[in-house]
């Protein structure tokens, strides 16, 4: 039986002469691809036995085509494959080389498909294996950070608005909000692997196939739920790339905004955290430095993932329907974003293993700025019955004294504050001590230590789920 080994693309039949090298280098995507070796392989012989089950090709087809596959694999795995640019993609790359294997038998594994339901498949399959990774992944950082949270729910620290000092509250509060922001992520990694079961593979080109395939036995096969609807919307589909781009671009959103926050708590003007020698670096010019360099890679590589949901939109937006090869980019961005989102998270749980809250400094920083007035105003409102704009106004006269008299709110003499409003009563003097003010934001989401306690219960039963 005859070998294929003259190197010439399958349709060179009809396409007499060769693409310029140029355009072979860049055209060809198996330099990305071949991360999908494992995926077509598997996708092949879930094909092939299905073509047999159909009676389009022979058992003893079959069987060589199975054996030349898992020969290809054993080959891939152990190093001993060449993965030449010519063959221009993964699955015309495996194809070449069965065609070496096995000679003209090989012809048979493209029948009733086309490399656009192939390689698509090819991508589905690794994509829903890899948000199973991402979740994963996710779960393990929202751990940490519970375990985190719930060691310092009494540690308190100013929270800001506008970076300015506005009301006391609890750290493990604060690092609950990024629990919120984690769950959510988690959330719509899941709900992308709704539109990841459904099967390409037997929408062929872009029109299917008049071979009475069986769709529903590979998709089973191949753990999908079920095939495509559309021939056409099949191939030209990468909404399932943009959704994942964008789970990924959110995600690294939210562990730059963490990044940010801890870089300015880390910096000599906050001092509210330290970071322990694992997680910075030295200056090469100034001895004294250690720099938060893994907090800034963090930071910045959400600026390549939400880049490359930009690039996928941009690709997509000019398309016409059906398969061009613009799509071929589609592969790189995504494997990009998800090495990065799968780094940025571990390097994210070494940050919060190796950092320790500087609690002195975070009770100093609370009482600093009147962080309290809002209490004030309320116990007016609960108190003494006045509109809230009226307590509002009375608390920035008190605020005002207590800054000609250089005093923080909280050392202001209860005869001080009187002088401004005489029905002013002496328990006001605990109103706004600051562990009292963050206990008295009881409302559902509030910052007191109770509500925190009763959320991280929460969260702990819903990673669990």
């Amino acid at each position: 039986m005859s070998k294929n080994k003259n190197n010439k693309p399958v349709w060179s039949t009809r396409v007499k002469q060769k693409g310029t090298s140029i355009f072979q280098k860049v055209g060809s995507s198996l330099v990305i691809d071949k991360r999908l070796f494992r995926e077509d392989i598997y996708a092949s012989i879930a094909h092939v036995e299905m073509l047999e089950k159909q009676k389009i090709i022979s058992l003893s087809v079959k069987n060589k085509i199975i054996w030349g596959l898992k020969r290809i694999l054993n080959e891939i795995v152990k190093k001993k494959y060449i993965f030449d640019e010519k063959s221009e993609d993964i699955h015309m790359s495996i194809e070449k080389r069965l065609f070496e294997i096995l000679g003209d038998d090989a012809g048979f594994v493209h029948t009733a498909r086309s490399r656009n339901d192939q390689v698509l498949t090819d991508l589905k399959i690794w994509l829903k294996n890899s948000t199973y990774e991402v979740i994963n992944e996710l779960n393990k950082t929202i751990k940490l950070f519970l375990r985190i949270s719930e060691k310092n729910i009494e540690t308190i620290m100013p929270g800001f608005t506008h970076l300015k000092n506005a009301q006391p509250i609890s750290f493990g509060h604060y690092l609950a909000a990024y629990i919120e922001m984690f769950l959510r992520d988690k959330k719509r990694f899941k709900n992308n692997l709704e539109n990841l079961s459904e099967n390409p593979l037997g929408a062929v080109a872009f029109s299917g196939t008049s071979f009475n395939i069986d769709r529903f036995y590979t998709s089973k096969k191949l753990n999908f739920d079920r095939p495509t609807r559309n021939s056409i919307d099949t191939v030209a589909d990468r909404d399932f790339v943009c959704d994942f781009l964008y789970a990924v671009s959110l995600c690294s959103i939210h562990i730059s905004r963490f990044s940010e926050e801890f870089i300015i708590w880390n910096s000599d003007a906050f001092n509210l955290i330290n970071l322990n020698d694992k997680i910075v670096t030295g200056s090469s010019i100034m001895p004294q430095k250690k720099n938060p360099d893994p907090l800034e890679y963090l930071r910045g590589k959400s600026g390549i993932t939400t880049g490359n949901l930009l690039s996928m939109l941009t690709i997509l937006k000019g398309l016409p329907l059906s398969y061009f090869k613009d799509l071929q980019d589609d592969k790189e961005l995504v494997f990009k974003s998800y090495d990065h989102i799968l780094n940025c998270l571990k390097v994210l749980r070494d940050v919060i293993s190796n950092f320790n809250p500087n609690k002195k400094r975070m009770l100093e920083l609370s009482e600093i700025g009147h962080t309290t007035s809002t209490d004030l105003a309320d116990y007016m409102v609960k108190t003494l019955n006045y509109p809230f704009r009226k307590s509002y106004s009375i608390t920035a006269k008190i605020v005002n004294m207590a800054e000609r008299k250089k005093k923080k709110i909280t050392e202001l003499s209860l005869a001080e504050i009187r002088s401004i409003d005489r029905k002013i009563g002496k328990e006001v003097l605990n109103v706004i001590k600051i562990e009292n003010s963050v206990n008295s934001k009881k409302s559902y989401g509030g910052t007191s230590f109770e509500n925190v306690k009763k959320m991280i219960k929460k969260y702990k039963k819903e990673i669990n789920d």
